[in-house]
């Protein structure tokens, strides 16, 4: 019979540069035994925490358990170390656990070797408990991953499966889209409040403006998609239902929205529509197909989040420039707003005319990028209205 541990430590894969972000949403959740590494954030929970995880992070990749860590400088200590681990506590008889793997300035670089060290050794441990020479591999799905850093070995249990940024409602993409829970990080980095304006001139598919409604309404992201776990026995079924129900229980979904996207292509803005209609946001978005130098973000005191294209991926790189310009010009006349906008283009500033007020490095996948932060005059949140 399968049986877990009360406590289960586990991992949050994050990008690099955000590990900050996805511990603050882990903390928020209640978990308040969290280490921050690079690319990661480990915390300790048990099987609800599997549930609450993975449907409520909005920045993280994924949720691993980890099952366990030790030096393997060896084939041989490779095995032993991943033999002696409890995987028959997790794994039923019949479920599929395939093996993944990277290596990083580790002795065992060859990772399909290791990836086949790793399948042995879990093999043998199943045989001990189940008695059977020969696993079907036709039930739930246990991914597990080999991760060599330093001749350290790291054993996880990948309880997501598609990455956390597949939130459901995105069936169509444009052109180098950017993925929700960048989205989603670049919104809570710029601290924007549910009362305020907020506006993205280069919307593309729509992913600010929804992740904002999504953020503004306590939408967990998570809710309308399906994960690796809800198939194991150590998560049953009965605790991803309540923590659906505490999940919708939390929408907040009479708040008004003042939030808007626009973009240079109807293509996009179809597809952005789209996606709003299939997140349940059509009645609360307003998209509009237009340049960027004829967006007028409506209201006082609000943010601009945004993602112009790169110019490597997209477009020519002086229409990228005419983009920034207009961009900047747009600013200019929004005295009372604030702006963040994400681009690897060391002009930006330029374009923008004036300093950034701060700068954060970040990684929009491989591209490195700056999240440049324009404040309003007083400040982050702008001037403050006068007192009625």
């Amino acid at each position: 019979m399968l049986k877990a541990s009360p406590t289960i430590e586990l991992i949050a894969t994050a990008p690099m540069g955000l590990e900050a972000i996805v511990a603050r949403e882990v903390r928020d959740l209640g978990y308040d035994q969290v280490t921050v590494e690079n690319g990661r954030v480990t915390f300790v929970g048990d099987a609800m925490a599997i549930c609450r995880a993975n449907l409520w992070l909005r920045t993280a990749d994924r949720v691993l358990v980890k099952m366990g860590q030790f030096e393997a400088r060896t084939f041989d200590e490779l095995f032993e170390g991943t033999k002696a681990l409890p995987w028959p506590d997790w794994i039923p008889e019949d479920a599929e656990f395939p093996v993944e793997g990277r290596s990083h300035k580790s002795q065992l670089s060859s990772v399909p070797a290791c990836q086949g060290i790793v399948k042995k050794a879990v093999v043998e441990k199943m045989k001990q408990r189940y008695g059977t020479e020969w696993f079907r591999e036709t039930g739930g799905r246990f991914v597990i991953e080999v991760a060599l850093l330093n001749d350290v070995a790291t054993l996880t249990l990948d309880t997501t499966g598609p990455g956390l940024h597949k939130r459901g409602y995105r069936k169509l993409v444009t052109e180098a889209p950017l993925k929700e829970t960048m989205a989603a990080a670049l919104i809570l980095l710029s601290r924007w409040q549910a009362e305020r304006p907020l506006y993205d001139p280069f919307c593309g598919s729509g992913t600010i403006p929804i992740e904002a409604a999504m953020i503004a309404w306590n939408l967990a992201p998570g809710l309308r998609r399906s994960f690796n776990a809800e198939a194991w026995p150590l998560v049953p079924e009965t605790l991803w239902q309540q923590a659906r129900e505490e999940a919708f229980d939390l929408v907040r979904d009479d708040v008004p929205l003042a939030i808007a996207g626009s973009d240079i292509d109807p293509a996009a803005i179809d597809v952005a529509m789209a996606a709003a209609k299939s997140a349940g946001l059509a009645k609360e978005l307003r998209f509009s197909a237009l340049p960027v130098g004829k967006a007028r973000p409506e209201g006082d005191y609000g943010c601009i989040i945004t993602n112009p294209p790169y110019g490597e991926r997209l477009g020519d790189s002086k229409e990228v420039e005419k983009a920034l310009r207009q961009l900047g010009s747009v600013y200019v006349h929004l005295p009372t707003w604030s702006t963040f906008v994400l681009s690897p283009n060391k002009q930006l500033e330029h374009y923008m005319g004036r300093t950034a007020d701060k700068k954060r490095k970040l990684f929009n996948g491989r591209i490195e990028c700056a999240l440049y932060q324009f404040f309003a005059p007083g400040g982050l949140y702008g001037w403050r209205k006068p007192e009625q």
